[in-house]
């Protein structure tokens, strides 16, 4: 019997320091989500504006392999000069 509890009793300190270093690990990386680095805190720059032309010859591209069918083309073109 004293053979049992004490293998009860190792089993439930393993047990319990698994669950301390899991909790452990997973606020730390609660508290890493929760305070972004300074790098990622800035705003991003906000992107250039993109030129028609060279949007619309690369849609004609797409078109040219195959990728965009004629209405696709159409409906693409018509969103990028609409602005």
């Amino acid at each position: 019997m004293p053979g049992l509890l004490r293998g009860v009793a190792r089993t439930a300190v393993i047990a319990g320091t698994a669950t301390h270093v899991s909790n452990n690990v997973s606020r730390r990386q609660a508290n890493r989500w929760a305070q972004p680095d300074q790098a990622q805190s800035a705003a991003p720059p906000a992107p250039a504006a993109a030129d028609p032309v060279a949007q619309l010859k690369d849609l004609a591209d797409l078109k040219a392999q195959g990728v965009l069918t004629d209405e696709e083309f159409a409906a693409q073109k018509a969103r990028i000069l609409n602005g």
